[in-house]
């Protein structure tokens, strides 16, 4: 038990009652503050299930950017939508309108990459590009910044995957802001799992994989280190795709 409940700034603000009436269906959020800017847009297949994430700011799951944003929103909008195709292209087009603070990509016009991603023997296999390739899981990106996106995504399964590890050991180039190159990484036993992870997380439901990680790698005490992940874990919360 915990001695100090983790805080909830939204139920506090919206109440319980908010969440409990939330529609199950694909839709656009626009998170508010007191002065009616929005701050933050994003997209779901289950309004419901991805606003009551949002419901316990725990500080060891949330980056101090999440943190911040909770605790600065007084109202949330929602848009809901015929399908996940209809929810992205309607946050495409307030992403772009708006450019909230804390929207990190798709707040400008950019060529789509596709990002590929496959499993092989008991390897995994990362890489961009800007067309789709045989023999490849392949995922539209939207809002740009693959390169961010697969930079991010390795490091952070590389650090779940060898957690006997410390950061420093990650391979030559990865803690670079951005990869140019595909990457491959041993899965070892955890093959499966990675598979079931990767297809929640492209089929737009993020916040496995994130637990998955964390739950595996914990608290990194290296200050440098530490900020790394948990900017890689706010980033690929916040990537949109389509198949």
């Amino acid at each position: 038990m915990l001695l100090f409940p983790d805080p909830r700034p939204l139920v506090e603000r919206l109440g319980s009652d908010y969440f409990r009436q939330l529609p199950e269906c694909p839709g656009v959020y626009l998170m508010r503050d007191a002065h009616d800017v929005a701050l933050y847009v994003g997209k779901a297949l289950n309004l419901r299930k991805r606003l009551c994430s949002y419901r316990v700011a725990n500080p060891e799951r949330l980056g101090r950017r999440h943190l911040r944003l909770l605790r600065a929103v007084a109202r949330i909008d929602l848009i809901q939508c015929a399908d996940e195709a209809a929810a992205l292209a309607k946050e495409s087009e307030l992403l772009r309108a708006l450019k909230p603070r804390f929207n990190r990509v798709g707040t400008w016009p950019v060529k789509e990459q596709i990002f590929l991603w496959r499993l092989a023997e008991d390897r995994l296999e990362l890489a961009v590009s800007d067309s789709r390739e045989p023999g490849w899981e392949c995922r539209t990106l939207f809002g740009g910044g693959a390169g961010f996106l697969l930079a991010a995504m390795a490091r952070l399964l590389w650090r779940a995957l060898h957690p006997e590890l410390d950061a420093g050991r990650l391979p030559a180039g990865w803690l670079r802001g951005r990869l140019r190159h595909g990457v491959s990484i041993s899965c070892g036993p955890e093959i499966e799992q990675v598979r079931g992870l990767l297809a929640e997380y492209f089929g737009g439901e993020p916040e496995g994989l994130c637990a998955w990680v964390q739950s595996r790698v914990g608290l990194d005490a290296h200050a440098v280190y530490g900020a790394v992940m948990e900017s890689d874990l706010e980033a690929v919360m916040q990537y949109n795709f389509r198949t």
